[in-house]
């Protein structure tokens, strides 16, 4: 009964999501001309899955415990993989994406503890954006390299606004953004024990 009620369409987009994710990568760094194209529709059409599976769990009445536990999970493994997959670029520095992913990876922690224990961690509402942030930053420098892409392959000599230094100062500053957001919304769970209650 239980595997049938976490075989719904939330969970399985939610692992959707988590599948994709070796995809992204694997288009990310394949040697090809069509390799940013595929990693952003990619990295996109997991993005998506994030959209929908929590809407589709409250809409239809299908929220479960395996499904609260593994949102935020897939959300974090899809960010970093992106955020790593931007730095192994040169697109974005490692100082900066560090503090994300050691912010993430003890937020898991303490979520799979409190799992463990019966206990569930809620997401606040500021870490719900500052998971839609982190998404669309990644999206839109995905955008960015995917085109200048095509443009070095279709025109390599007509890459002037979409210039390595143009595309590094504002990766830069996005993820500068975010790291201020992630920072602020993972001091909310170490300084507000509300955010976590017993299982239903």
């Amino acid at each position: 009964m239980t595997l049938r009620r976490n075989a719904n369409l939330p969970n399985l987009l939610t692992l959707l999501r988590i599948g994709l994710t070796p995809v992204f990568l694997y288009m990310m760094f394949v040697d090809a001309w069509y390799g940013k194209g595929g990693a952003f529709l990619v990295f996109a059409l997991a993005s998506l899955t994030d959209f929908y599976d929590g809407r589709l769990a409250r809409a239809g009445n299908q929220v479960t415990r395996f499904g609260r536990f593994l949102d935020p999970l897939a959300d974090k493994i899809l960010v970093t993989a992106g955020l790593i997959g931007l730095v192994f670029e040169h697109i974005v520095s490692m100082w900066l994406v560090v503090p994300i992913v050691l912010r993430d990876v003890t937020i898991t922690g303490l979520r799979t503890y409190g799992w463990l224990h019966g206990r569930q961690m809620l997401t606040s509402r500021f870490a719900r954006w500052k998971t839609a942030a982190q998404l669309v930053t990644v999206v839109l420098l995905l955008f960015l390299l995917a085109v200048r892409e095509s443009m070095h392959h279709l025109r390599p000599d007509a890459d002037v606004f979409l210039a390595s230094a143009h595309v590094y100062i504002l990766a830069h500053i996005m993820v500068a953004a975010v790291l201020v957001l992630t920072v602020i919304s993972g001091l909310q769970y170490l300084v507000k024990p509300a955010f976590f209650k017993d299982d239903a």
